[in-house]
């Protein structure tokens, strides 16, 4: 459906996009997730025929953008982060604009306008100007905009910006409503936006891919510790001296004194359940355990470390540059990085699948 193969955005001394490449599934919804500045929306621009890349290419429904370009931008429905409204025309007329633009047949452009007014629940202020609407109706009004015509990619940037509470679950009702009919690409800097609508995630930071997976794979593969949080009644010397015996805690972390109990977090590897371990052990000491909680990292906690890691490998290459190393080592030593990290991965997955099969 949509190819992207290293993709690169230069402007002056300044990398936006940094040597991007993804594929984009028929039918499924993207989540285009990153830090402000981080090259989302120079990236959907360059997707949508709206800027030329420096580097790399873009193929749309088999067709590149910049050589087959009108035919690429036919089976696209764009949404940039301000709407391209006509704030002095009402809803229909400006659907009814919007339908002659992108070359509607005469015979189809009513019903065609009809159908997006109704998909998008804006039917009802069809005769209002768009400069009376709320935000959320003007954002409305440009998700029609995007889907008129029927294109077979729907691609949004920031839809939900500016909205309330109840806009925003409005908007993310209507982006899943659109699944399997289009494909969808939304950007956004808001992970629950990102988790509660899309089946897969593609995190950037610094103009550069750092991740591409749905979020339940994102959650099971990258490497992360888990917290047991313990409620225990006892003094807290006792009861750390008790939990310094269990080999697998990496960490002890004393919480709160509650009087008669005390709570702490141990941390350990995410493939360990130390719970058994604990009660065992805390009850040999006679201690009772009046909580006991496990807590996995959450998406939002391997975003943060994806984005932060990122961030220091980027700031290492700029302080290598600034010291004058050579670029080719500089990115010689960071592509063998990612590669021993991914070679590591594959190991650990291919352990874990032996270790099934016993």
């Amino acid at each position: 459906m949509i190819k992207v193969s290293g993709l690169t955005k230069i402007y002056g001394d300044h990398i936006a996009v940094d040597d991007i490449s993804f594929e984009v599934k028929e039918g499924h919804i993207y989540g285009f997730l990153g830090p402000n500045g981080a090259g989302k929306s120079t990236t959907m621009n360059i997707m949508t025929g709206y800027l030329s890349a420096t580097v790399g290419t873009v193929e749309v429904n088999g067709y590149l953008m910049g050589k087959d370009t009108l035919k690429a931008k036919k089976s696209i429905g764009y949404l940039p982060e301000i709407p391209p409204l006509y704030p002095d025309m009402t809803v229909r007329e400006y659907l009814a604009f919007v339908a002659d633009i992108k070359s509607v047949p005469k015979a189809e452009k009513k019903a065609e306008v009809e159908r997006v007014m109704q998909a998008t629940d804006i039917t009802s202020m069809q005769k209002r100007l768009i400069k009376h609407l709320s935000k959320g109706y003007k954002q409305r009004v440009g998700i029609a905009q995007a889907i008129l015509g029927n294109p077979k990619i729907i691609i949004l940037d920031e839809p939900t910006v500016g909205l309330d509470p109840e806009q925003i679950i409005e908007v993310r009702n209507l982006i899943k409503s659109l699944k399997g009919d289009h494909t969808v690409i939304l950007s956004s800097h808001i992970l629950s936006e990102i988790s509660a609508t899309c089946d897969e995630v593609l995190v950037i930071a610094n103009g550069r891919m750092v991740a591409c997976d749905t979020t339940e794979n994102l959650l099971k593969n990258q490497k992360s510790e888990k917290i047991l949080k313990i409620n225990v009644k006892g003094e807290k010397s006792k009861i750390e001296d008790v939990l310094k015996t269990i080999k697998a805690i990496n960490e002890i972390k004393f919480v709160e004194d509650k009087g008669e109990s005390q709570v702490f977090e141990v941390t350990t590897d995410s493939k360990n359940d130390i719970r058994e371990d604990v009660s065992f052990a805390l009850s040999d000491a006679r201690l009772l355990i009046l909580e006991m909680s496990e807590e996995r990292s959450s998406l939002e906690d391997i975003y943060l470390t994806l984005v932060k890691e990122a961030d220091e490998q980027y700031e290492a290459e700029m302080k290598a540059i600034s010291e004058g190393a050579d670029l080719d080592e500089v990115f010689d030593t960071a592509d063998k990085k990612d590669s021993s990290e991914e070679e590591k991965k594959e190991e650990e997955k291919s352990s874990e699948k032996k270790e099934d099969n016993e």
